[in-house]
């Protein structure tokens, strides 16, 4: 009998747990680690110490690859295959889900209402049950079906003669002898002509060069039971010819009067003073009925309404001016005729540029001789119908006219034998044939502004005028969410029996997922917000809520710094959110710094001890108490036996202000603020209340245009002042410092370049003649030829994301053999791409211009990423610290302006203790520092407040208080008082 084998501890799989085996991903060391199924897992620790290698680089990954191995033969040799995680084994790993930061959509068509789904069932509703009215009249439009109108005639026209008539030309010129033929062999015998029954006639006509009017006399009968059937068929029959449109006019007492009423009053007489007898302006009288939604008025229809017709994205339902962007650009005269003191010789019109000899100048030079415009006098001295000639060219000009003469009979457009300036801008900006450099060159002379024909709804007229409770789909998109909410409770009440009926469901998925999306802190944002204006944190808690949605069971969710941009007030919100995932049944793996939600886990694994390759360690696991009773860097932050001291001392700045007044862009109701130089200053409130608006969107293009003259245009305000106290603005935010895996920390930061003239200065490399260049991974004689420098190949996949493998020559090291033939202290160019900062600054130590450079990326507490890691790959808080580090190694005046977004985003206590040495190296030199932030250990730290609420959305946009933190928690109404109180103590 054979032996039956006992199962090993190493071959049992503990179903309660994923267990990771060997994890040697990046810098983790040979890691084993038990991760318990169906609890909220917090993974933290020090920026670079390992964590998102463990939760992304080896358990997503891991979770990916098994994904794609489930595809068959046939579909895995267009895939290709995945590589496998540097890691033994891993076991209990359900379907994965990542949700990152970095992910956001940057298409303009992208709102939070498509992203979400909740406009799709908007769209669904719309169509279902949206009721249509006329943009010409207002009122509420009408359809009816051929029983309607049959019992409609019955009710109107019992026991009286009646003409059904269908429309056949409506409104047009012709002289239609072959309609009349056509008809007249169909066996028809009148028609009706600009509201006169005649009789068919052979070789009949109108005349040509008058608009009319022309129905079929379909049927005349008496409107008796007896009939019932006979007028049903004619109805289906005149319906048919008239394509869904009819009409119906009394028989005339007296034959000779031709069969129908002419006089309208008469009719309107006779047919009683109902809402449905109206004569309409096309057609020649008679009730007017329609298979299609109809104004009774003036006659327009629209088609029966489908969820397209709803959709911005399609044909049926965006504006055909701006294609459903809901703004176009437009030419900036400003920018067109920057100052009018100059004249068009001294390059008074920009676009004609300062080359004399252009063909465009000369043409400019001939067409003004031609005109006597004088091209040597200031553009403001100009008559105004020759600037207008110079700008919109000379079609339909007179040529009698005295054009050196005051006077306004120039039209006030031309297009003509010479183009015009203006007519010449939008052409090479919209046609096919310009190049991309001539467009974006067009471009600095053109703004974006709303869409006149929507206003910005994005929607054709005919979509707009659909509205369910006195609302269109457009306004209902623009409410905040917490509102939108608001509106649709008891909806039902304001619907009729059957529209409540094919409402029911619909209701119900919408009402689900705007609760999913207040739950996780976003009552502030609208459906129609685009996707592009959202922060990492915000389309990460977007992309959270859509999945809590989709109410997915037995699934392993990996987040990225969810509590990005949360307000401390509603990180109990998230935290709820986070749970609800975990209580249906998902295991949910987080990647986060906060304190609340650390404390919140059911089980916190604490990686480090230091970042880089001091890292890579598990420092602790378990419970939160567990973790709190260990001697880790996180647990004495946690227990306070560690932390971020505040200043004994406030700076008092330089006594100057930048001034502020009257700001009214988004929600904002007209604040002044000011600002004080030479200080640490901090815009703080709750997520939505206006920061953004009041920093990044008015502040920021107002200092970016004074200092470089930039086109960026700030939202409503009204004046500035103290805009000469500063001589260079420089914002610091959360965008990619690349879009492509080229992109990389050295090329951003500049000192690549001289990493690559110290390669060429190597003996060897001067031997073998190459230069800088050849170790460029942008130039084709010393890079792979394969992965053409990228070190990653792209394998495109068409129903998921692209995937990145790595290229199978050079293995990722970019370069071709013979350029990493050459070595400077041992080392290849692709060895040093591969070192990290820390490894960097003790290698280039000997060299003082790099290693200052290098030095500053190490003082921002980013030592551990490599000098040639893919720019995709760095998180936003990571692209704003190399954005910071490029700033600080150039020289400042003294009087610099520096803005700076959440730039706490990914970073652990400790590394907040580093970033608040460098800022404040910055204001101590003189400079101004302005932070967006939530984080309580950066506003506890400001010189100056300014908090903004106290809600988000419509309850936000005042200005709470101005002044230092300690005066901040008297404040009853702020939020940030209430916490930051708990901080100063």
């Amino acid at each position: 009998m054979a032996k039956v084998k006992k199962a090993s501890s190493e071959d049992i799989i503990d179903k309660d747990f994923i267990e990771v085996f060997g994890a040697r991903e990046h810098n983790l060391k040979n890691i084993d680690i038990k991760i318990p199924k169906n609890k909220l897992v917090v993974f933290t620790g020090v920026s670079g110490s390992g964590k998102s290698s463990l939760a992304f680089d080896t358990i997503y990954n891991e979770g990916q690859r098994r994904y794609m191995e489930s595809f068959n033969a046939y579909a895995r040799q267009f895939v290709g295959d995945m590589e496998r995680p540097d890691v033994d084994k891993i076991t209990g790993l359900s379907p994965v889900i990542s949700i990152e930061q970095k992910t956001t959509n940057k298409n303009p068509r992208s709102t939070v209402g498509t992203v979400t789904e909740i406009y799709d069932f908007l769209r669904l509703l719309y169509a279902r049950v949206g009721e249509a009215y006329s943009y010409n009249t207002g009122r509420k439009m009408v359809k009816f079906s051929e029983e309607e109108i049959v019992s409609n005639i019955f009710e109107k026209f019992e026991d009286k003669k009646i003409s059904l008539l269908a429309p056949l030309v409506r409104g047009r010129k012709g002289h239609y002898r072959e309609l009349f033929e056509d008809i007249r062999k169909k066996g028809y015998l009148k028609v009706r002509v600009d509201g006169e029954v005649i009789d068919l006639k052979a070789r009949m006509q109108v005349d040509r060069y008058k608009i009319h009017d022309i129905e079929v006399v379909v049927d005349r009968l008496a409107v008796t039971d007896d009939m019932r059937f006979r007028l049903s068929q004619s109805v289906q029959k005149t319906l048919q010819l008239g394509k869904d449109l009819m009409f119906v006019a009394p028989a005339s007492p007296n034959p000779s009067e031709g069969g129908a009423f002419k006089d309208s009053a008469k009719q309107k007489e006779t047919l009683g003073n109902n809402d449905a007898a109206q004569t309409p302006p096309l057609g020649g009288g008679g009730l007017m009925y329609s298979k299609q939604l109809m104004c009774e008025e003036t006659g327009i229809s629209y088609e029966e309404p489908s969820p397209n017709a709803f959709s911005f994205n399609s044909p049926y339902g965006a504006c055909p001016v701006c294609r459903g962007l809901g703004n176009v650009f437009t030419i900036d005269m400003d920018a067109v005729l920057p100052d009018t003191s100059i004249s068009v010789t001294d390059g008074g019109i920009v676009p004609l540029g300062e080359e004399r000899e252009a063909s465009v100048f000369l043409q400019v030079v001939a067409f003004a001789k031609k005109y006597k415009i004088n091209l040597n006098k200031p553009i403001k001295e100009l008559p105004k119908q020759q600037l207008d000639l110079l700008l919109y060219g000379d079609q339909n000009i007179n040529p009698d006219l005295e054009l050196d003469m005051s006077d306004e009979t120039v039209p006030e457009v031309f297009t003509g034998s010479y183009e015009g300036i203006i007519p010449m801008l939008k052409r090479w900006f919209s046609s096919a044939h310009s190049s991309e450099m001539l467009r974006s060159w067009v471009e600095k002379y053109m703004q974006l502004a709303p869409c006149t024909s929507c206003n910005g709804a994005r929607l054709k007229k005919e979509s707009l005028w659909f509205k369910i409770d006195k609302r269109n789909i457009a306004e209902l998109s623009n409410l905040n969410l917490d509102n939108l909410a608001a509106w649709f409770d008891g909806i039902e009440l304001r619907l009729s029996d059957k529209q409540n009926a094919i409402a029911k469901d619909v209701l119900k998925e919408i009402r689900e997922r705007l609760q999913f999306l207040l739950d996780v802190g976003l009552t502030y944002l609208s459906l129609n917000r685009s996707s592009k204006s959202l922060s990492g944190g915000e389309s990460q808690r977007i992309r959270l809520a859509t999945q809590i949605g989709s109410q997915l069971q037995g699934i392993t969710y990996i987040l990225d710094e969810p509590s990005i941009g949360l307000h401390q007030r509603d990180n109990q919100r998230l935290i709820a959110a986070l749970q609800n995932l975990r209580d249906i049944g998902n295991s949910v793996l987080v990647v986060e710094h906060d304190k609340d939600i650390m404390l919140a886990a059911d089980y916190l694994v604490d990686i480090g001890p230091k970042a880089g390759k001091y890292g890579g360690e598990i420092v602790a696991m378990g419970t939160p108490q567990t973790i709190l009773d260990s001697n880790s860097e996180t647990a004495q932050y946690l227990l306070g036996t560690k932390s971020i001291a505040v200043p004994a001392e406030r700076r008092k700045g330089n006594g100057k202000f930048i001034e502020l007044k009257g700001v009214k862009g988004n929600n904002l109701q007209d604040v002044d603020v000011k600002f004080p130089l030479g200080k640490l200053i901090l815009v703080t409130g709750v997520s939505g209340s206006g920061k953004s608006t009041l920093v990044n969107e008015t502040l920021y293009p107002l200092l970016s245009k004074f200092c470089y003259n930039s086109k960026a245009n700030p939202l409503e305000y009204k004046s500035i002042k103290g805009l000469e106290q500063i001589d260079k603005v420089i914002e610091i935010d959360q965008s990619p410092i690349g879009r492509t895996p080229r992109s990389n920390p050295a090329t951003y930061c500049g000192f690549f370049t001289d990493i690559r003239t110290l390669f060429a200065m190597v003996p060897e490399a001067k031997i073998r003649g190459y230069k800088a260049g050849r170790f460029s991974f942008n130039v084709k004689s010393g890079r792979c030829d394969v992965c053409e420098g990228g070190g990653m190949r792209v394998i495109e996949m068409n129903f998921l994301p692209d995937v990145h493998v790595h290229c199978e020559k050079c293995n990722g090291r970019r370069y071709n053999r013979e350029t990493l033939e050459i070595r400077y202290k041992g080392k290849s160019i692709s060895d040093v791409l591969d070192m990290t900062v820390d490894e960097a600054v003790e290698f280039f130590q000997a060299v003082p211009y790099i290693y200052r450079k290098i030095k500053v990326l190490q003082d921002v507490g980013l030592g551990y990423i490599t000098l040639g890691q893919s720019a995709v790959t760095l998180s936003g808080g990571e692209a704003q610290r190399v954005k910071l580090s490029t700033e600080l190694g150039k020289k400042d005046t003294g009087k610099t302006f520096y803005i700076l977004d959440e730039p706490t985003t990914g970073l652990h206590f400790q590394d907040i203790q580093h970033l608040l040495e460098v800022i404040n190296k910055l204001v101590d030199r003189g400079n101004t520092v302005l932070v967006i932030e939530h984080n309580m250990d950066v506003i506890k730290v400001a010189d100056h407040i300014i908090d903004i609420g106290p809600e988000g959305g419509d309850g936000g946009g005042l200005v709470l208080f101005e002044g230092v933190p300690e005066d901040l928690v008297k404040v009853k109404e702020s939020f940030t008082g209430k916490f930051l109180q708990a901080e100063l103590k």
